[in-house]
């Protein structure tokens, strides 16, 4: 119904209308546009804003209606069909809700992840309800954030996903069916759930090997040398902990922690380190304070990128040698979880590990620097030890063939000249770059071969071979004699030699030794004394273009603590009693004394041959756990750590002999 009066041209458009009795709609600046009728459904107007001088020329009419649909105001609408058009948009925004719809189950059913997209986006995930059940989640952009973090994982686990396909694709069969074996024998160690405990692992009969602890020495003199060692383990120890206690490693100068890129955000590998050196010193305070530390702060479920050798020689086998001297389950636990958290890394086509591996990813890589995407000789070959042993102490056969498969593939291999190049491709499985060295990148792979003998109570006869077989090539290659008369092992690269020897080969006197006592024909006494004549040595030494034995490059004329020479001292004692090895051994310790003692403890040197040292401000986790405990020992009666009941893993971590006689271990080191 109308009321008010109509507009005339040329008047203002201020009318009211009254439709029905309950809605007034005021229409101000409106003009009709000349439409004389209208729909009983809708009345919609032809709008415009228009001006004062629109005309207007027809009245308003209407049928009466009880109810009227809503009725729209459309800009500028060029149709003259209204309802049809209607109809026409209903349409359109159906087909777009049926594509949106049939793009997210699309996404649901098809798409990698889709579960966890399902639960973790559409139903939310248990973490966020929780939150919000306890009021952690209490605002709009606390959820958002909680969406992104979620959407990052999905993508982060699509690609995991994408390269676990890839080298899944790349493996055989058999390959294959044993990474499903692995996968349910850790599910069946870990239990029900994440976390599990030291009463998940076998029962395992706790028998501390003969040695463990020794007696103080019958000689004064020697006693008292014995003592002054000892006092340079406890100002190290008590200046770590004072300064840098939870750190990787102390800086004796600044007085602060240090870590380096090896252990990722790995914390603690001084501790570790030096577990056993404080047992065998006797210094059972500490170990309990370390032990405390290991037990509540040492975590291995974190994103960090680790190198796979240097964690398994410090960490694995301090936590081995740890449990060993003391009998303390903790230490068992320890070894055995981050073993596991190692074992992806020989997730490769030929089952030779990555050098480097993320433990919470569990994704690997090779050094970018080594040839070709290489695995490291010295690396991948320096872990038969620890492994056989955590294979005995968490029952699991798979640490075990882990290390055994390596073996498969190096003896699958040519050897140029009988010799083992330092790079491998583990995915090809052939050599890299042809350049072999009993240094640095290839050094403990040949200790481990003979070590893996002894510990196998001379049972591992593959192992025997193969450091003999090896050793051959070595003496027929690699070994010659200087102008003065010393014994060194020079390195081979594509056939051609070159005269440098490295700080980390004058371990190579003791292991010869080692082997000569039970098999070999052969000691090179003189490579010792090439090592004595060093003292403080460099990095590495030359014996060509008219030097002998000297540093001619500023970057091998540094001395960072290293152990090689008295290690070889050590063993050189052991098997000669000849007293020269424990006096070049006093004479080392003098030299640390004068040389790299500060205020906050020991420091490598920049330049052996400066006139004052120029320190580097590090003291090595490796200076506790070999240094100090090799030059203890070389002062130390034989029968503390015999040699027939312990070998020393490459960091000097002591290890027991498995004797043939224990039936129920050596099943297990098989």
């Amino acid at each position: 119904t109308k009321t008010g009066s109509c507009c005339n041209s040329g008047m203002q458009c201020r009318d009211c209308l009254t439709i029905g009795e309950s809605v007034v709609v005021n229409l101000e600046h409106v003009c009709l546009n000349n439409q004389s009728h209208y729909s009983l459904d809708v009345i919609e107007f032809q709008s415009e804003l228009c001006d004062t001088q629109s005309p207007f020329t027809d009245t308003i009419g209407m049928n009466e209606k009880s109810s009227l649909l809503p009725f729209t105001v459309t800009p500028n609408r060029k149709s003259t069909s209204p309802t049809s058009f209607r109809l026409t948009e209903k349409f359109i925004l159906l087909l777009v809700f049926s594509a949106f719809i049939t793009l997210c189950f699309g996404a649901i059913f098809f798409l990698p992840d889709s579960s966890k997209l399902l639960s973790g986006v559409f139903f939310r995930s248990s973490s966020v309800e929780a939150e919000t059940r306890t009021g952690t989640v209490s605002d709009t952009s606390t959820g958002t954030g909680k969406d992104e973090k979620i959407l990052a994982k999905i993508r982060k686990d699509h690609e995991k996903a994408l390269i676990e396909a890839k080298d899944t694709l790349q493996k055989g069969p058999n390959e294959i069916k044993q990474d499903i074996n692995s996968d349910k024998e850790k599910l069946a160690l870990n239990g029900q759930g994440k976390g599990a405990k030291a009463d998940s692992l076998p029962f395992v009969q706790y028998e501390r090997p003969p040695g463990a602890t020794g007696h103080e020495p019958a000689d004064p003199d020697i006693k008292a040398k014995r003592a002054k060692i000892k006092e340079m383990m406890q100002f190290s120890w008590d200046n770590y902990k004072r300064y840098a206690w939870g750190s990787n490693e102390l800086r004796p100068i600044s007085k602060q922690g240090h870590s380096s890129n090896l252990f990722g955000s790995l914390k603690g590998a001084t501790i570790v380190d030096a577990l056993d050196t404080l047992y065998i010193m006797e210094m059972y305070d500490e170990f309990e304070a370390a032990t405390e530390w290991v037990d509540r702060n040492l975590d291995f479920n974190m994103n960090a990128e680790i190198s796979v050798f240097e964690v398994n020689i410090r960490f694995v086998g301090g936590l081995l040698s740890a449990y060993y001297l003391s009998g303390k389950e903790v230490f068992r636990r320890k070894a055995v979880e981050l073993g596991e958290k190692l074992l992806p890394a020989f997730k490769t086509p030929t089952g030779v590990p990555w050098a480097l591996l993320n433990l919470k990813s569990g994704i690997g890589r090779n050094w970018p620097w080594a040839s070709g995407g290489s695995s490291i000789l010295a690396e991948y070959g320096t872990l038969h030890l620890e492994f056989m042993h955590l294979g005995a102490l968490s029952g699991r056969p798979v640490f075990a063939e882990k290390v055994m498969n390596i073996r498969k593939v190096l003896n699958r291999l040519d050897k140029p000249q009988g010799l083992y190049p330092n790079y491998l491709n583990p995915n090809s499985g052939q050599w890299g770059q042809h350049h072999v060295s009993v240094g640095g990148l290839g050094d403990s792979f040949y200790e481990y071969l003979l070590k893996a003998w002894l510990m196998s109570d001379k049972t591992d006869e593959e192992g025997k071979k193969l450091y003999y077989d090896a050793l051959q090539a070595i003496e027929k290659n690699l070994i010659r004699k200087s102008s003065g008369g010393l014994t060194y092992i020079a390195e081979w690269k594509g056939g051609l030699l070159e005269h440098k020897m490295g700080h980390l080969t004058c371990f190579a006197g003791g292991m010869i030794a080692l082997g000569t006592a039970y098999f070999y024909s052969f000691i090179h006494y003189q490579r010792s004394r090439l090592c004595h004549s060093m003292k403080l040595g460099p990095e590495a030494f030359r014996f060509d273009g008219g030097v002998e034995a000297i540093a001619t490059r500023q970057n091998e004329k540094y001395f960072i603590l290293r152990p090689e020479v008295i290690e070889t001292y050590m063993y050189m004692w052991r098997l000669t009693h000849d007293p020269k090895y424990r006096q070049w051994g006093w004479e080392a310790v003098q030299a640390l004394e004068k040389y790299c003692r500060v205020d906050g403890g020991y420091s490598g040197v920049r330049d052996v041959y400066a006139n004052s040292p120029n320190h580097d401000d590090v003291q090595q986790s490796f200076y506790l756990a070999e240094t100090l405990k090799y030059l203890y020992l070389l002062f130390s009666d034989d029968d503390h750590l015999p040699f027939e009941h312990w070998v020393f893993n490459t960091e000097a971590h002591p290890l027991p002999v498995i004797k043939k006689q224990n039936p129920e271990i050596a099943n297990q080191l098989k």
